[in-house]
């Protein structure tokens, strides 16, 4: 039987080895083997970053399954097939390209937008185990969304951490409710506790499933009216991962993701749809 395994991309450089520790402590957090894998032109360069990845995995987390991959391609391609199998690909942010290794500029961003599965990019300096919250960001469409949110509470449920939702209220089709018939002194704040009501109704409903799997989780949600992602920028100072659908536009991602990848304070995971 194939073991489930987190698959994450290295080559040697620092920041290929601060990826390499997120990806054995998600590795060992989910319970499955660690997949580790190096694209390059000649497979006979690989042997030493591979051994020496595999070295490190094995001092710090001597139990965990570990499986060591050469391939000769592109390395988006690459790691975009690993994807296909992994239940959550890991990546840096700098460093991995070119002759040398993996993600720098635009090829992060393209392997961000043709994964198959979720894809955690390491960003920031936060701690793999830190206990800090989930952040989870809702652009208002409905496919992209529904799986962002269920990662995330599995996320936070795993890490016996807090889920923090922020969602645009701008881009979501809000019915308001009938306005009340106890008198307020301004008719302006009256329907905006309205739409305030009627947002945070359409936010639950957005994640009631996975809410419901996840009884446990504690969920701190609120409405965004402009600028989701410089809401979303702020609060990765504060959070131990960021969740954010991917939304996928021709081959491109959406650009609250594409802000995350770029700025994040902390590591981003880009979900995309089924």
């Amino acid at each position: 039987m194939t073991l489930r395994q987190v698959a994450v991309g290295v080559d040697g450089s620092v920041v290929a080895v601060r990826a390499l520790d997120w990806a054995t402590e998600e590795a060992l957090r989910r319970g499955t083997a660690l997949r580790i894998v190096y694209a390059v032109t000649d497979r006979d360069e690989a042997g030493p970053v591979l051994a020496s990845a595999a070295a490190r995995v094995h001092e710090r987390r001597p139990g965990l399954p570990v499986e060591t991959r050469a391939v000769e391609d592109g390395t988006v391609r690459a790691m975009a097939r690993e994807s296909e199998r992994a239940v959550l690909t890991v990546v840096g942010t700098r460093g991995l390209g070119g002759v040398t290794g993996l993600l720098v500029g635009s090829v992060s961003l393209r392997l961000a937008a043709h994964t198959r599965g979720p894809l955690l990019v390491v960003r920031g300096d936060h701690p793999c185990a830190g206990g800090r919250e989930v952040l989870l960001g809702l652009e208002g469409d409905a496919d992209a969304d529904a799986a962002a949110a269920a990662y995330a509470f599995e996320e936070a449920g795993r890490r016996g951490t807090r889920l923090r939702v922020l969602h645009s209220a701008t881009h979501r089709h809000i019915t308001p409710e009938p306005i009340s018939p106890v008198p307020v002194t301004s008719l302006d704040r009256q329907r905006k506790a309205c739409d305030d009501r009627a947002e945070e109704a359409v936010a639950r409903f957005g994640f009631a499933r996975p809410r419901q799997e996840y009884p446990e989780v504690d969920v701190d949600s609120r409405a965004v009216r402009t600028g989701l992602a410089h809401a979303l920028l702020a609060a990765t100072r504060g959070a131990g991962v960021v969740v954010i659908g991917a939304h996928h536009r021709a081959g491109r991602l959406g650009p609250v993701a594409h802000t995350l990848l770029h700025h994040s304070h902390c590591p981003v995971v880009l979900v995309p749809t089924a």
